[in-house]
């Protein structure tokens, strides 16, 4: 992709999602996401009532008064979204593929971000990480965040989420958000993904295809595996193997919400041939009621 055709498409990502953050999702990003814990304010005189664990003695020294420390809320969060970009997130057949659909919705989370003046960074990963930004704050890194993931071009197919959490657990020094996006076809990273939630407020987002979950009956198809190269014939006149592709999906699914629960994380799975608009919306809202 040339530099002025990229330009263009970060321009059109820009525009879509950052009028669905303005009328959408600010409100419900703020109600559902709390900073990092509690940060210093000021200083004033005891009063009865006052838990007498705040005392700062220093000043009760100096002036002969008790005086007690006062903390509010500290509200800016450190943002990391976690993005797959193996073979299979380059599939789609609804118009859209799934890595333009995480490209969207990574845009959507930065503005939403941004609008709270936190700071957010990226990772993006295959087998293995293919590009890292640390969390920054400000319009232009978000616009470099939507350029990168428009122009990614990884250096493998496959799948580690496992490895992509252990490396965001040793590059992350603060609590932080962190918003993983995949298909969840790996295997083998719920103890991970334990480890990560942790220390850190993890939420998992599952985009997938309307052709991973239901095979059409169109005869015989030669498949290539998105990730592996391999090929392969399946008969799609036969239904009991559309039934079994059917359920292999829905296993996969109920498992990888089963992990995130598990490690006492979100999860949201979101289809790519439907507007995900809502279903964001209200796990948003969701989660601040349940705050």
């Amino acid at each position: 992709m040339d530099t002025i055709e990229l330009l263009k498409r970060v321009r059109k990502v820009e525009i879509k999602t950052r009028g669905l953050t303005k009328h959408l999702f600010t409100g419900g990003y703020h109600s559902a996401f709390t900073g990092r814990g509690m940060s210093f304010s000021e200083v004033r005189q005891y009063q009865f009532g006052d838990d007498v664990r705040a005392i700062d003695w220093n000043v009760t020294a100096r002036t002969n008064e008790p005086h007690i420390k006062i903390f509010e809320e500290e509200r800016e969060l450190t943002v990391m979204l976690m993005v797959d970009v193996s073979g299979s997130s380059f599939f789609g057949t609804t118009g859209m593929l799934k890595q333009e659909m995480l490209t969207e919705l990574c845009a959507v989370l930065a503005f939403s971000a941004n609008s709270n003046n936190d700071k957010v960074g990226l990772l993006l990963f295959s087998e293995k990480e293919e590009l890292y930004l640390p969390p920054k704050s400000g319009r232009q890194h978000t616009l470099r965040i939507i350029r990168e993931l428009l122009n990614v071009q990884p250096s493998d197919r496959g799948t580690d989420l496992s490895a992509a959490m252990q490396f965001a657990r040793h590059v992350l020094k603060k609590r932080s958000v962190c918003f993983l996006l995949s298909d969840f076809w790996g295997s083998n990273y719920d103890a991970a993904l334990r480890v990560l939630a942790r220390r850190h407020d993890v939420v998992g987002i599952q985009c997938w295809d309307t052709r991973e979950r239901e095979l059409p009956d169109v005869g015989l198809l030669n498949l290539r595996d998105a990730e592996s190269g391999e090929m392969s014939w399946m008969d799609t006149t036969d239904p009991q193997l559309r039934r079994e592709y059917t359920q292999r999906f829905d296993k996969n699914r109920v498992l990888a919400a089963a992990n995130f629960r598990l490690a006492g994380a979100d999860f949201l799975s979101l289809p790519s041939a439907e507007p995900y608009t809502a279903a964001l919306l209200h796990f948003f809202e969701n989660r601040a009621r349940n705050m």
